[in-house]
């Protein structure tokens, strides 16, 4: 079926309302292209697109038809699986609350039980419901740090994790069959505000509505990960740290963790309450150094050294600090985790709980400064795949095997895990770790921009760069995938001046060396190609495994900070050529 045949189709449905049929009629021939070439795809990071009707687009009928294909994967479990139940969370995003409430009542009316939160939710306290009720699967709506356009569907596998490939799979075999139209619905007429402040309350046959309860032992799993507590006692009232929130579900959590703590913290007053439109901010990113502008205000108001923000969804965290100027700067993903990942095995060691097996897991686009910090501590670094989900299948298969004990775990792109209570990216859990941090390093009379120079200091400058293309409209796929084969079909003896050493075809699973010799990798097949060249440096290119993007990671150390600067930017320009 062709776009055309889409569109007709949804033109001559009834179940559209009267204004739904009106965006549908209103449409103009791109527009119609754009919204019904082809079903928005599912993948194992689910789905994520524009709000608007169509096919390729996030509206209730979209949401619905993946809903049904899940709810289906889940019967095909057994009765068990269907007890065990699903549990579905939501961000403060545009259609959020509407998309939550179908997505329980469609997995009500399969028999299904649905936990729904009373309010919205981050991320890590999605994860956490999995796991803490036994529930078969989660459902998280969001779009993450996108632009206010966008929403999402994001799922989780038993363990608290994404789920897998192989049971995406399954999932999105159940989805192709399912029409988008004549779905079943069983919300018994609740509405979102109908359920606010309910806990643990049965409102409609196989809904179940949680909330504080559930809260209560996420929070008490985050706080018995604090690691200075003197440190917090004696300086957590005294510090001064501003928080943004950034219009979503981290106000809560973040706020409510450090409070219990006795950290003072001062929010962004005019980014604290929930903002569909985002309005404070150009995106809803605090990978963006506009997007913590207002906290850098409200920090030079009241003499603050730290800004810390969190994404609508409070999964990744952004912080500025303060330089040996005085002037704020945005640390990078890198950056943030290379200071957490040395809090983390110092304070561990000076405590004597550092395992003799410990380890931390990065994606393989993530800073190699990481790795030194952790051979210091004669502790194991693993890199996976991009995804957080890689990350929660080393802590599960290290449950089992006891062969390391988890640690810490993050990604260039503002994500970690402290503690395994959840299974994805915790912001919550962060931006605490980060808090007593600060608290700790003020007991030693040192600021956070001391300490990471030091860093550079004694294992050399790292400087990674990052750079996101984005491929709309109906080719962009094609387009995307003929600059993958272009970069794979092309030889490299050497890249701006520095030599290559060898080649990994992510696809084939096949480093290739300089030499001609090959070896397996050991990771799991992903459209990825990672160059490494002398020195430790690196590029990797990457489609995105969730927008209609390119991305390109440079990264080079060298004994100065303006040299390994240059040689990353130099690496990234080369890289971007091949998407002109």
């Amino acid at each position: 079926m062709d776009y055309r045949e889409n569109y007709r189709a949804w033109l001559a449905s009834e179940e559209l309302t009267d204004a739904e049929k009106a965006r549908v009629k209103s449409m103009t021939d791109d527009e119609i292209k754009e919204c019904f070439w082809a079903p928005l795809e599912f993948g194992t990071a689910g789905m994520r697109g524009i709000i608007d009707i169509g096919v390729n687009r996030m509206n209730r009928f979209t949401v619905g038809r993946a809903t049904q294909g899940l709810a289906d994967y889940v019967c095909s479990l057994g009765e068990d699986a269907k007890k065990r139940g699903v549990v579905i969370a939501r961000d403060t995003r545009r259609s959020s609350d509407e998309f939550a409430v179908l997505t329980a009542g469609i997995l009500a009316a399969n028999g299904i039980r649905a936990y729904l939160f009373e309010d919205v939710r981050p991320v890590p306290m999605c994860s956490f419901a999995v796991r803490e009720l036994g529930a078969e699967a989660g459902v998280m709506i969001t779009a993450s740090h996108n632009p206010k356009i966008y929403n999402g569907y994001k799922v989780y596998g038993a363990d608290g994790a994404q789920m897998s490939p192989e049971s995406t799979d399954k999932v999105v075999a159940f989805i192709d069959k399912t029409p988008y139209f004549g779905i079943k619905c069983a919300n018994g007429g609740i509405t979102p505000d109908s359920v606010k402040g309910l806990d643990n309350v049965c409102v409609a046959e196989n809904i179940t509505v949680i909330g504080a309860s559930v809260d209560a032992k996420y929070f008490a799993a985050v706080e018995k990960l604090g690691l200075s507590p003197d440190a917090v006692r004696e300086f957590g009232g005294k510090v001064k740290i501003v928080y943004t929130p950034v219009h979503g579900t981290g106000y809560m959590p973040v706020t409510k963790v450090l409070s219990h703590m006795g950290i003072s913290v001062s929010v962004v007053p005019e980014q604290a309450k929930p903002d569909t439109e985002f309005s404070t901010v150009r995106v809803p990113n605090p990978e963006e150094a506009d997007t913590l502008a207002l906290g850098v205000k409200l920090a030079d108001e009241i003499g603050s050294d730290v800004v810390i923000g969190t994404d609508p969804d409070a999964d990744r965290m952004g912080v500025a600090i303060r330089d040996g100027e005085g002037k704020f700067v945005l640390l990078n993903g890198n950056q943030t985790g290379a200071l957490m990942t040395e809090y983390i095995l110092r304070r561990r060691k000076e405590s004597g709980t550092l395992p003799v097996n410990g380890a931390i897991v990065k994606t393989i686009v993530t800073t190699e400064l990481a790795r030194k910090i952790a051979e210091d501590y004669g502790v194991a670094t693993f890199d996976v795949l991009t995804g957080f989900k890689y990350i929660g299948e080393k802590i599960k298969e290290w449950e089992v095997s006891g062969e390391y004990v988890y640690l810490f775990g993050f990604e260039e792109s503002y994500g970690s895990l402290v503690g395994t209570h959840a299974r994805d990216k915790d912001a919550v859990a962060a931006a605490m770790i980060f808090a007593e941090m600060i608290c700790y390093y003020d007991s030693l009379h040192t600021s956070l921009w001391q300490v990471l120079q030091g860093l550079y200091a004694k294992y050399g400058w790292f400087a990674e760069r990052s750079a996101s293309v984005a491929f709309g409209g109906v080719d962009g796929m094609d387009k995307m995938r003929g600059i993958m084969q272009k970069l794979r079909g092309a030889e490299f003896d050497a890249i701006c001046g520095t030599r290559v050493l060898a080649s990994d075809d992510l696809v084939t699973g096949v480093r290739k060396r300089a030499d001609g010799a090959t070896e397996h990798i050991g990771l799991p097949a992903t459209n990825a190609l990672k160059i490494h060249l002398a020195g430790g440096d690196w590029i990797c290119a990457r489609p995105s495994g969730t927008e209609p993007k390119l991305k390109f990671y440079a990264a080079a150390s060298a004994p100065c900070a303006s040299c390994a600067e240059g040689r990353a930017q130099e690496y990234l320009a080369f890289m971007k050529k091949f998407a002109e």
